[in-house]
């Protein structure tokens, strides 16, 4: 890894994830599922003429999870990589850069924010 790509991975681990208040979702038995409301033009024509849900529940798998139940809007991806370190042990290698990605797709679907 070059040097300018370590400064940048270092910094986004300096990051404070935080779930998006107006989210729904819901744990059971260790697992969280997030659930999306399906608004907006493009998606009532859908609903009305396919049928598809006004919601879809998205099921995270036992790391996601892990990592979802371990956002507070305190601990940096730092602390949370340590704690599925060592929840998870040789499991949840490559670490940061599995973390960062699943994060990184959590911003973009727009399920928290980075502080």
């Amino acid at each position: 890894m070059t040097r300018k790509k370590e400064i940048k991975m270092e910094n986004y681990l300096e990051k404070v994830p935080a779930i998006r208040r107006d989210l729904d979702w819901n744990e059971s038995n260790g697992l969280v599922t997030v659930v999306q409301k399906n608004s907006g033009f493009y998606n009532k024509i859908a609903q009305k003429f396919f049928g598809t849900p006004k919601e879809s529940n998205i099921d995270l798998d036992e790391l996601g999870s892990f990592i979802w139940l371990s956002i507070d809007g305190k601990r940096n991806l730092i602390e949370i990589g340590e704690m599925l370190k060592e929840e998870f042990g040789e499991d949840a290698e490559p670490l940061y850069p599995r973390l960062v990605k699943f994060m990184q797709v959590l911003v973009d679907v727009k399920y928290i924010d980075l502080i």
